[in-house]
């Protein structure tokens, strides 16, 4: 029956599945019965509040996990740590699985270390899979925007091409694609890999401009940085990093391992001085990195535009996955 999730069922999946609300001292009112907003203490010395909300409508794994990091990984891609977070659940059926989004989301917000502070749960019989959209905030003292890229900036980009992408291929897919399985399992575990947080962390002390490329891949997300700062982005796609297993589902898949969802990876344009020491800390921290790129002088009066080797970008790129989930819906 459609409607709100009962109260029952909150207070047994959602109330004490709150990230790290209970230890957080600037939650004023977090998720409780009867509760309808959040109050929290704002903190003293960080500035700016940074939010960003995202939805997860499409993939059929760990919708939670997956809708905590998307939301987290654009407040971080600003220059924040995200720190509270609001949930909004709807699900098709009574059946759906709303313990096992609820603690996906509460492990996710955990690694993070983010609070959730709030949000709302209900039944939708016009679904056909559940739909997460999370709410992210975060403050700091020095926001990244993503317009801020200038010429003679370098483009940097943290771990891999696709790594949101491979991982949803894999569980979404799989079983449909002639991969080997054992390819298909380390694809799956990439999950593991969706935040930026820590990217953010070391690159905000460098960056001019940050971007985190979600639909549409990293193509999507070098143009969406290269309109925002209406700049001219060269790419050498061959300097790209592509992970063995993106190659082969995306091979298998027939889909562009540069056009499909990126989260996992973090894109930044740094001095082109600071790109050696910027390099250097993401690796004490860890992190792969790769500098891929130039940005340029507008090259005509369109005033942006990406191109990606041989290929030059200016209309809104559509992710490589669009395809096969319209194809699976026709079965």
């Amino acid at each position: 029956m459609p409607g709100k999730v009962p109260p029952e069922e909150l207070l047994e999946h959602v109330f004490g599945r709150a990230g790290t609300a209970g230890d957080d001292p600037s939650v004023i009112q977090g998720p409780a019965d009867g509760e309808d907003a959040a109050a929290i203490a704002w903190p003293e010395g960080e500035g700016t509040l940074v939010v960003s909300s995202d939805p997860i409508s499409l993939a059929a794994s760990q919708v939670g996990r997956l809708g905590v990091h998307v939301a987290c990984n654009d407040v971080a891609a600003s220059g924040a740590d995200p720190r509270w977070l609001t949930t909004v659940i709807l699900l098709p059926s009574e059946e759906s699985p709303l313990e096992e989004i609820t603690e996906d989301v509460d492990a996710a917000a955990r690694e993070v270390g983010a609070s959730i502070v709030g949000g709302h749960s209900e039944y939708v019989d016009q679904l056909e899979r559940p739909l997460v959209s999370l709410t992210a905030m975060g403050a700091t003292d020095t926001f990244v925007p993503t317009g801020g890229a200038e010429p003679g900036d370098r483009v940097v980009l943290t771990k891999a091409a696709g790594i949101e992408g491979t991982a949803i291929l894999a569980a979404d897919f799989g079983d449909d694609l002639d991969v080997d399985p054992d390819v298909c399992e380390r694809a799956a575990e990439f999950l593991e890999e969706i935040s930026v947080v820590p990217d953010g962390r070391v690159l905000r002390e460098y960056a001019t401009a940050m971007h985190d490329p979600t639909e549409g891949g990293v193509a999507a997300g070098l143009l969406e940085l290269a309109r925002a700062s209406g700049v001219r982005i060269a790419v050498d796609r061959d300097a790209v990093p592509i992970r063995p297993e993106t190659e082969t589902l995306c091979g298998a898949a027939d889909v562009d391992p540069l056009r499909i969802f990126g989260s996992g990876a973090l894109l930044a344009t740094v001095p082109d001085g600071a790109v050696d020491d910027c390099l250097a800390s993401l690796e004490e921290a860890g992190i792969e990195a790769a500098a891929i790129g130039t940005i340029d002088e507008p090259a005509d009066s369109s005033g942006f535009a990406l191109e990606l080797g041989s290929e030059t970008i200016t209309e809104p790129v559509r992710d490589d996955l669009y395809p096969l989930w319209e194809a699976a819906d026709e079965d």
